[in-house]
C-alpha cells in the first residue's frame, strides 16, 4: 500500500469513527452498556478522538512528501497573517464556552460533547457564520505551506467539514427545532458573507424562540 493512499484511508477512518462515536445511536448504546462511565463520555470521547487523529496526523506532518508551494514574501505576511487573525478568532469564541465541560473535565449525566444537547446560544460569532471553529479551521490549514500530504488532508478535512456540519445541524434541528432551522436560513454555514448575518437583537429573539 502506498503512503498517501494510506494517508487517505488513515483520514477517511478517523473521520467515520469520530462522526460515529458523536452519533445519539452510538451515545445510547454506551449508556446502556456502560452506565458506569457514562458521566466522563465527553472525556472519553476526546481522549478518543485524540489517539485516532494522531495516527493521519503524524503522516501528514511527520513523513516526507513533495512541496506543491511554499509561501515567500508578501504571500508568506498574508498567509500568517490571515492564521493569527484566526487563531485570535479562535480564542475569542471560548469566551462563549464552557472549557470545563467542552474538555470534559466536568461531571456529565447527559454525555454532552458540544453539539445540540446544549442549550441554543448564538454567540457574537455564530451571528455570522453557524460553524466559526470550522470557519477558522479551514483558514489554519489552508494558509499552511503545502506539501503532497497536507494538500491531501486540506482536502479530505474540508470535505469533512461540508458533510460533518450538515449532520450535525440535522441534530440541531431536532433538537431546536424551528428556531435552528430560520437560523439556518438566515446565516451562512462554514463562510461568512457580510449581507447575511443577524443583529444583535435579532439573535436574542431567536433564542427566546421569538423570531
Amino acid at each position: 500500500m502506498t503512503e498517501p493512499l494510506l494517508l487517505i484511508l488513515a483520514w477517511l477512518g478517523f473521520f467515520v469513527l469520530h462522526s460515529w462515536f458523536a452519533s445519539h445511536r452510538f451515545k445510547a448504546w454506551f449508556r446502556r452498556r456502560l452506565p458506569g462511565l457514562w458521566p466522563r463520555y465527553r472525556l472519553l470521547y476526546n481522549l478518543v478522538s485524540a489517539l485516532l487523529v494522531a495516527v493521519p496526523l503524524g503522516i501528514a506532518l511527520l513523513r516526507p512528501s513533495p512541496w506543491l508551494w511554499r509561501w515567500t514574501g508578501p504571500g508568506w505576511w498574508l498567509a500568517n497573517g490571515l492564521a493569527a487573525l484566526a487563531v485570535l478568532g479562535f480564542l475569542y469564541s471560548t469566551r462563549y464556552y464552557d472549557g470545563m465541560a467542552f474538555l470534559g473535565l466536568r461531571r456529565d449525566t447527559a454525555g454532552h460533547i458540544g453539539s445540540a444537547d446544549e442549550p441554543f446560544v448564538i454567540s457574537p460569532l455564530h451571528r455570522w457564520v453557524r460553524h466559526p471553529w470550522y470557519f477558522f479551521g479551514l483558514i489554519l490549514i489552508w494558509t499552511r505551506d503545502m506539501n503532497l500530504y497536507w494538500f491531501i488532508t486540506c482536502l479530505l478535512a474540508t470535505a469533512y467539514f461540508v458533510v460533518g456540519s450538515r449532520l450535525e445541524e440535522r441534530k440541531f434541528i431536532a433538537e431546536y427545532g424551528p428556531r435552528y432551522a430560520r437560523y439556518r436560513a438566515r446565516v451562512p454555514g462554514l463562510m461568512p458573507r457580510p449581507w447575511r448575518h443577524l443583529s444583535r437583537a435579532e439573535a436574542e429573539a431567536l433564542m427566546r424562540g421569538d423570531g
